[in-house]
């Protein structure tokens, strides 16, 4: 049975420019992917942005379309360019330059999950790669690109959520100097993808949530961020990044005991997102 290529949930009465978006949480696992992968199923997990698109799962209540991944990380991922083709992984993919996430393995067919641990031996065939794209990724960044260009001719501006967590341990390797660890980064890919007057906004919605905030280390947003936005168009693109260990166990990968007090207070959190993007923010782009 094919799996489903994205799920999405769009709200009765859409009433802002907000939309959110969760790529890397899909888990639908392909058997024979599973079948062919020298990683055992946590293991093969470990990449997986679990749970981020139950944690975000109010935003069509609140007003706001909702689209999530079906298919793993680990089997395609969706914030990567389709052009980023792995040769050590692809057969008939020849060496172009040099990509630093090709080096590593995180193409958008990728090599390896987290840890850098190989997910299969041996290559898979080109067919099998464009197969895995056309079933997944470009049905995907249709429907993403679709939602944008109806919050631009409805709003005359779109702003994107593109929702994601982080391994606590990213956080804990990284130097904020004096500043505390964040619960929360926000990528804005250095100010170019999102307007900082929305960027401030959005830090001061979550610093009243009692959240922690940092800006773009270690993630500054990758392929969604960079391809979608446009400030200078009206098109908006903020990557929210969260800490796994807040609100999962990431060694089992299960919810914790924090799991239903997080997403009730990220509730909160969406709804002012939300009415954040009913707003005329074209002003504060221009």
């Amino acid at each position: 049975m094919q799996l489903l290529p994205f799920h999405l949930v769009l709200p009765d009465r859409p009433s802002s420019s907000a939309i959110f978006a969760s790529p890397h949480s899909g888990r639908d696992y392909p058997w024979s992917f599973i079948r062919a992968s020298q990683l055992d199923e946590k293991t093969i997990r470990s990449s997986e942005d679990a749970f981020v698109d139950q944690l975000f799962a109010h935003a069509p209540q609140c007003g706001a379309p909702l689209l999530a991944a079906s298919a793993p990380r680990a089997y395609v991922d969706l914030n990567r360019s389709a052009d980023e083709l792995d040769p050590a992984l692809i057969y008939g993919v020849k060496q172009s330059g040099h990509n630093p996430r090709l080096s590593s393995g995180l193409g958008v067919i990728p090599r390896v999950v987290a840890g850098g641990r190989e997910i299969r031996s041996g290559k898979i065939t080109h067919f099998e790669a464009q197969s895995r794209l056309e079933q997944h990724y470009f049905p995907y960044h249709q429907k993403l690109q679709t939602l944008i260009d109806q919050s631009l001719a409805l709003h005359g501006h779109a702003l994107l959520f593109d929702c994601h967590s982080m391994p606590h341990d990213a956080l804990v390797s990284t130097n904020y100097g004096s500043a505390p660890t964040p619960d929360v980064v926000l990528g804005d890919r250095y100010g170019v993808s999102c307007n900082q007057d929305i960027v401030v906004e959005v830090e001061q919605i979550l610093t009243g949530a009692g959240l922690k905030t940092a800006r773009n280390l270690p993630f500054a947003g990758a392929y969604v961020a960079q391809h979608y936005g446009r400030p200078v168009a009206g098109r908006h693109v903020l990557q929210i990044e969260i800490d796994r260990a807040i609100y999962m166990d990431e060694e089992s990968i299960q919810p914790n005991e924090n799991f239903t007090a997080f997403k009730e207070l990220l509730s909160g959190v969406i709804q002012k997102f939300v009415v954040l993007g009913q707003q005329d923010i074209r002003l504060a782009a221009e």
